[in-house]
């Protein structure tokens, strides 16, 4: 391990320090060898011994624009990337500086000067995009420097490399993949600066004075409307903001004469356009001061070592074919488009479906109305996203996804139900099954009562709610692996019942004879009883008579006098009528006589 006061020297005068690094000029990181990209061991071995954080710096634009002066003067010096002053490109490849940053302590700014794009001596636009992408992918603000104002062509170029940078990213670092929140990819993507150089517009819109922030923005505003033309225009607008969430445009006036040009790096600023030195500071004060550190998505600063194993992941990933190589960029973009709107839509679906269905599902047509509605609502989202989609390859290949995804659904709900149900038949039938093991069915009549146990369990089963389509047949599985323990309950059952039986049989008899035996004494007794009631009633019959005869003896008597008493009443009335009778007679005759004698004195008188 190296000393804290321990150097080494590199080649190319680079002093390297335990805790900073000294280059007194730039170094060639990427060279572009014959048209393949190569990574140069001199810089990586000075990005290896930087354990400091990083602040990356790269610029991007036309060649013979001025982008190494503002390196330059960003690195605090007149002389260091190398300025041509002829028609011939002078930087190739990617170059590399490392400063102490002027306004973070401990950190250190790493400048990045790239090949100028579009050198009619290369001929290769490939080229051109790819170190255009890798400038992108490795710094943490971006410089694009165009001349004399914002074109289609300029945010057609950006959006491509943009997508294609992007690309890259997720294909060469996989621990990027699925790392899309805005929290992430802001921290990822790299602060954005549009430099337009030798502007001569006038800052104006509807006569209203702007900056040049806002002319940035306006030329990056979305048209209204859904027609193909109109998302055309929006669709490079949409990823360069979504991609560049911060932005910035500078505006340079021309710096000198034309003539001058040539000695730009040794003029004085009392020889430059005062504005132009004044927009160059601008520009270089933003910097320093809104500069961020690189990092990765998590929030991982990026320090030396780190930033070596990112330029060695994307110029492997470059060389095994992984960035799109296609002369036509329209393609390109509408191959890039439609695969962001296909995993768009998908990772729509898989969103909606996530938040609507809850497996298991109680039948398969709840989970293929959901899959539908889910789908359509993906399908209309690709068509809003997609770009020039020929032949519908993409939707086709949404399509497919889609179905496989159902599929898979599919799948889950039926695991789902079955680890449900499982789950549920364990919870419901699990103290039944205690029961059992603890032999509370091993008994006469057992078998009968566990089933129907079973049967009151099954309709509470039934009752759970959300079993999914498994239900069935997990009760009938789960049933039938209980079947021998039944069928052995059944064998118990009856092997007891016999047994029970022949006890109650022996009982029975026993009880039989026993009762038998009651029965014969209880009808001794009874027999006894009988002959003690029929004496006693012969007696009180005897007895009865005997009163009886005595009675009607009374009772003749008693008629006898009263006959008698009645009939000497009746003669005593006829002797008394008689005698009447006689008196009555008597009386007449009396009556009769003195008449008589009444007649005899009247005739002696006559």
């Amino acid at each position: 391990m190296r000393k804290s006061n321990e150097c080494d020297i590199r080649p190319g005068n680079t002093l390297i320090m335990a805790s900073e690094i000294h280059m007194p000029a730039p170094v060639c990181l990427i060279e572009n060898i014959r048209g393949q990209l190569v990574a140069n061991q001199e810089a990586l071995e000075i990005l290896a011994a930087n354990k400091n954080p990083l602040v990356v710096v790269a610029i991007v634009g036309l060649y013979r624009t001025g982008k190494s002066y503002l390196m330059n003067k960003l690195a605090g010096k007149n002389k260091g990337f190398s300025i041509g002053t002829t028609v011939q490109s002078h930087t190739k490849g990617i170059w590399m500086w490392c400063v102490p940053h002027a306004k973070k302590p401990n950190h250190t700014l790493v400048l990045l000067d790239t090949e100028g794009l579009g050198d009619v001596e290369k001929g290769d636009k490939k080229n051109d995009t790819q170190i255009f992408a890798l400038a992108i992918l490795l710094s943490s603000i971006f410089v694009y420097n165009t001349m004399n104002k914002i074109d289609q062509r300029a945010i057609d170029l950006l959006h491509y490399v943009t997508e294609l940078s992007n690309r890259l990213r997720k294909v060469s670092s996989p621990d990027f993949e699925g790392v899309e929140d805005a929290t992430n990819l802001e921290s990822f993507c790299p602060d954005f600066v549009w430099i337009l150089r030798d502007f001569y517009l006038t800052l104006e819109v509807d006569e209203q004075v702007i900056t040049a922030d806002e002319y940035l923005e306006n030329s990056l505003r979305l048209k209204q409307g859904t027609n193909q033309s109109v998302q055309n225009f929006n669709l490079p607008r949409l990823c360069i903001k979504e991609f560049f969430p911060i932005r910035k445009c500078f505006i340079f006036d021309s710096p000198t004469h034309r003539k001058k040009l040539a000695k730009l790096e040794s003029l004085p600023n009392e020889d430059l356009d005062p504005e132009f030195v004044e927009q160059v500071a601008t520009f270089c004060s933003y910097i320093f001061n809104h500069s961020k550190t690189k990092a990765l998505p998590g929030g991982i600063k990026v320090n030396g070592p780190r930033l070596k194993s990112l330029v060695l992941t994307y110029i492997n990933a470059i060389s095994r074919g992984d960035l799109p190589c296609m002369e036509n960029s329209v393609l390109a973009l509408a191959q890039i488009k439609n695969s962001a709107a296909v995993k768009k839509a998908i990772a729509h679906y898989d969103q909606q479906m996530g938040q609507k269905v809850q497996l298991p599902t109680e039948t398969l047509q709840e989970l293929l109305d959901l899959h539908r509605e889910s789908e359509r609502e993906a399908i209309e989202l690709f068509m809003k996203n997609s770009f020039k989609d020929m032949d519908q390859k993409f939707q086709k290949e949404l399509e497919t996804l889609l179905e496989a995804r159902k599929d898979d659904l599919y799948e889950q709900n039926v695991e789902a139900s079955s680890y449900r149900c499982s789950a549920l038949l364990q919870a419901i039938f699990g103290p039944l099954e205690n029961d059992v093991m603890q032999g509370i069915y091993s008994k006469p009549g057992g078998h009968h009562l566990l089933i129907q146990k079973t049967e009151l369990l099954k309709a509470r089963y039934y009752w759970e709610p959300r079993k999914g389509m498994q239900a069935e047949k997990a009760l009938q599985e789960y049933l039938h692996s209980r079947q021998s323990t039944s069928d052995a309950i059944l064998q118990i059952d009856l092997a007891l019942t016999k047994r029970q039986k022949e006890i109650e049989e022996a009982h029975m008899k026993a009880m039989a004879a026993k009762i038998e035996a009651q029965r014969l004494e209880v009808i001794q007794r009874y027999n006894l009883q009988m002959m003690e009631q029929r004496e006693w009633l012969h007696q009180e019959q005897v007895r009865q008579m005997q009163m009886f005869r005595k009675y009607q003896v009374q009772q003749q008597q008693r008629a006898l006098e009263r006959r008698f008493q009645e009939e000497a009443e009746n003669l005593n009335k006829k002797i008394e009528a008689e005698h009447r009778s006689l008196q009555n007679e008597i009386q007449d005759l009396q009556r009769n006589a003195a008449s008589q004698d009444d007649q005899d004195d009247k005739c002696i008188l006559l």
